[in-house]
């Protein structure tokens, strides 16, 4: 029995918070990071007598997110109790839809060239967030804040079938949430929540193996590697001819093993009933529609109208993409200059590396950052000087051109000027020449350094370094 005989069955249920002012069935702000148990009420306690109020909002940014990610939109729709005996939900069960989701039948391409494919999205609904844990050494607190926060679970057909799969499908899907404003995906405070269910088969095979679902990973790379984890400890158990069991698991990071927690649930353990305190939802086909006409342009679609429109390779147009406030910046910029692949290089290549915030938050004007790009395609500076206008753009405002012309940074391309440059260098580093002329090819680079050294970094490096080998080839 041989691992690679066996393929992994992964089902996704990502939840996202929903980009709401408040929770999802009262006022209560959804503010991260308050003091604990400030930011409750009645309802969101569940306190008896205490109704909820469904947030409008939250169901236009459901649909929002049906509808980028190609959904059918319920036009009548409902909540359901879900009974949920844990100590973070006071009232004992969660709102949530059962068998009449806001959205349902839609899907994602993820992936590109022979990797491309299309994951079939099973629903979309809408539910409340429970609240937190907190665990000390002797014992367990409770923050309610996050009780009610609006929440989509985003539920994927089985068709994913590596730990890579999976974190394409992830990356592409906060993609769409964040450029639609669904959600902000900040991971790293909760607000993106994935729970993997995977069971092993055999290649070939129709059937599915005993599923295991592992709770609440925040990170994209913890999920492929719980998965690439699971995967493996579940072929080890059939490998010794051992049964697997129906399991719900936990991942630990400090480990990099999955966890059990409990027995998995079934679904009539959560003894669902229709929600006596909400009406039906309904929508007209005008409410979808005007949802849909506010739509804006898709990432994937906007990478490609970047390819096309500035020239600029797709992996490059990809990371634009990314980030709705990286876009902007770079179609902003772009309109000041001629030189795109250029502006594109500066902005991944050195701008990012000064940028830690999410969304991104640009540290330079795009005037400015265009009008280097604008130099450096011109000829006017060579992209070292370009390197060191963008690092002290990052500590402050200025002009780019003015500043290079005031402190003599324009590129020397005077030929017999860097002639003079490299017959100096050579006379210096004559060990070098040896080492060149001996097939030591990396002695060029040597040489070409010292002679940069030399002016100041100011050199043009193309004219540079023909001249060497026009000389050193004498």
């Amino acid at each position: 029995m041989n691992f690679s005989d066996f393929e992994p069955v992964i089902g996704l249920e990502v939840h996202a918070e929903l980009k709401t002012a408040t929770k999802i069935f009262c006022a209560c702000p959804t503010a991260f990071g308050a003091p604990p148990n400030t930011l409750c009420c009645p309802v969101c306690l569940g306190l008896p007598g205490a109704l909820p109020t469904l947030n409008r909002r939250a169901v236009e940014l459901a649909v929002r997110a049906g509808l980028a990610l190609n959904c059918e939109i319920a036009t009548l729709s409902r909540t359901d109790r879900k009974q949920y005996f844990y100590p973070d939900l006071p009232k004992a069960y969660q709102i949530s839809q059962d068998p009449y989701p806001l959205c349902f039948d839609g899907g994602l391409s993820v992936g590109n060239g022979e990797r491309e494919r299309y994951v079939g999205i099973t629903r979309i609904h809408i539910e409340e967030d429970a609240g937190k844990l907190i665990h000390t050494r002797n014992q367990t607190l409770i923050d309610c804040n996050r009780c009610g926060v609006p929440l989509i679970e985003i539920v994927t057909a089985p068709e994913l079938h590596s730990a890579e799969d999976a974190g394409d499908f992830l990356r592409a899907l906060r993609q769409i949430l964040v450029t639609c404003g669904v959600s902000d995906c900040k991971m790293q405070e909760g607000s993106l929540r994935c729970d993997v269910n995977i069971s092993l088969r055999k290649k070939g095979s129709n059937e599915f193996g005993t599923r295991v679902e592992i709770k609440n990973i925040n990170s994209f790379a913890f999920v492929e590697k719980a998965i690439a984890y699971e995967a493996r400890r579940q072929f080890d158990i059939l490998a010794k001819g051992g049964d697997l069991q129906a399991e719900t698991r936990r991942y630990n990071a400090s480990t990099g093993k999955t966890e059990l927690m409990r027995a998995k649930e079934r679904a009539e353990d959560y003894r669902y009933l229709a929600e006596p305190d909400l009406p039906a939802l309904s929508l007209s086909r005008e409410d979808i529609n005007a949802i849909a006409k506010a739509l804006p342009e898709l990432p994937r679609a906007k990478a490609a109208r970047l390819t096309r429109a500035y020239g600029i390779v797709k992996a490059d147009a990809e990371i634009i993409v990314s980030d709705p406030s990286l876009a902007s910046y770079f179609e902003y910029a772009a309109t000041y200059t001629e030189h795109p692949i250029l502006l594109t290089g500066l902005l991944l290549t050195e701008l990012l590396r000064y940028c830690h915030s999410d969304p991104f938050d640009p540290p330079v004007k795009a005037e400015r950052i265009a009008e280097i790009a604008t130099m450096l395609g011109e000829g006017t500076v060579n992209s070292t000087t370009a390197k060191k206008l963008v690092t002290r753009l990052v500590d402050g405002d200025f002009d780019p051109r003015a500043t290079v012309e005031t402190e003599g940074l324009a590129q020397i391309r005077d030929r017999e000027t860097i002639m003079r440059t490299v017959n100096e260098t050579l006379c210096e580093n004559q060990k070098a020449v040896a080492d060149y002329k001996n097939g030591k090819t990396a002695a060029l680079r040597a040489l070409q350094g010292h002679a940069m050294a030399k002016t100041k970094g100011l050199a043009d490096p193309v004219l540079l370094e023909e001249i060497f080998k026009e000389v050193l080839s004498e």
